[in-house]
């Protein structure tokens, strides 16, 4: 590779003390905690929503499939680069990596979580405990904040805080607490997020509609996990957010992008046929303009988003490891990318792999190619809140 190679979507594995050492004190007895249950494994307990989240997949990068479980995990004994952002450099050197950008992993679960202003004290807390992570090494960890999104003036007041906390991007809820994203009552966040630099991303999951109910086997689920993002992004699109705030950036993660060229021409179609009897915002383009401008993909084992480069917009295309979770393509995303990206030209590999994601979150600096064994710093303390409460 002529320009080191960066992950627009990794994630992080928040430890035990990240909610219940830095959320607001109102909320500490039902800040999300982990609990150890002899046959399942560690658990992370969430007031408030029916399941607690099983670790077994949250950091099972480099597992075989045959090995993919979704109990028995202990905290402990998972990818230390989770949370301890000295080993994680190690991580990134191992997958030919330079830089990750990095998203939530607990959080993702708790943007579905019924209550608000809990959710809200849950989300501040994780943004401390992130620009702390992030804050080690900044040229290779790109942390982004998240926002429950309660109000007009409580994203707003989010968003400023992301930005002085040194965060470089904002990742959405899928649903608003008031209205959705394309009313213009939001107007005032969207020119906030402009001037503050700040892209919006939406991940999967992290929606309403992300519920895994459809027909068939389990494995039929997967399937769905990418409608969630699909739907912001014509929301966004046929509801004229993008035609009222032109400089606005969208970034659609884990959703893959193989689809997105049918996608575009799909709401070109519906636009051009559909529109005079069913409604849409006042476009002065047709939808796919808006898309190949302003909306962002992320993929990591997707074959098919090399292939379709042409029919998009390549200058959208963001490669990612999604490490450490167990789609990740760690430790072997150079195999994958020799396969998948060898007909690109040395430029377009470059703009993949490294110039988009650097251009929309400003990444770049002496200390971001990854540095031998011997120069980095040794590995940060463990956790401190060691001793875990018996399973709910």
């Amino acid at each position: 590779m002529a320009k080191p190679i960066i992950s627009a979507d990794s994630h992080v594995t928040e430890p035990p003390d990240t909610y219940v050492t830095r959320i607001d004190p109102k909320f500490r007895e039902r800040a999300p905690h982990v609990v150890h249950d002899p046959k399942r494994g560690d658990l992370f307990v969430i007031d408030g929503m029916d399941k607690p989240i099983p670790m077994g997949l949250i950091a099972a990068a480099g597992k075989p499939a045959e090995e993919l479980r979704m109990f028995g995990t202990r905290f402990a004994d998972m990818h230390r680069g989770g949370w301890d952002p000295d080993a994680r450099l190690a991580d990134q050197d191992r997958d030919g990596v330079a830089a990750e950008v990095l998203y939530p992993t607990v959080g993702m679960m708790l943007c579905n979580h019924p209550d608000v202003d809990f959710k809200h004290a849950c989300f501040e807390a994780y943004n401390l405990w992130i620009a702390e992570y992030a804050g080690a090494h900044p040229d290779r960890l790109i942390g982004t904040g998240q926002t429950a999104m309660r109000s007009v003036d409580d994203g707003i007041r989010d968003l400023r805080r992301i930005r002085e906390l040194g965060l470089r991007g904002v990742m959405m809820t899928g649903n608003p607490a008031v209205a959705d994203y394309d009313d213009p009552m939001y107007d005032p966040v969207w020119e906030a997020a402009v001037d503050l630099e700040l892209p919006l991303s939406f991940h999967i999951l992290t929606s309403q509609q992300d519920n895994f109910k459809t027909r068939g086997p389990k494995l039929n689920s997967f399937m769905s996990i990418i409608r969630g993002c699909q739907d912001i992004i014509g929301l966004f699109i046929l509801g004229g957010v993008f035609e009222r705030h032109p400089k606005l950036r969208l970034v659609c993660v884990e959703a893959d992008a193989g689809w997105v060229p049918h996608f575009m021409y799909r709401m070109d179609h519906a636009y051009k046929r559909h529109r005079y009897w069913l409604t849409a915002g006042a476009l002065s383009r047709l939808p796919s303009d808006y898309f190949r401008d302003h909306v962002y993909t992320t993929f990591q084992d997707d074959w098919s988003a090399f292939q379709v480069k042409d029919l998009c917009n390549v200058r959208r295309l963001l490669w990612a490891n999604d490490f450490p979770h167990s789609d990740s393509t760690w430790p072997h995303s150079q195999e994958v990318l020799a396969k998948h990206a060898a007909h690109l030209t040395d430029a377009e590999r470059d703009l993949v792999l490294h110039d988009n994601v650097a251009e929309l979150y400003g990444i770049g600096g002496p200390d971001m190619a990854p540095k031998p064994p011997d120069a980095r710093r040794a590995p940060a303390k463990p956790w401190h809140a060691s001793n875990l409460g018996q399973p709910s």
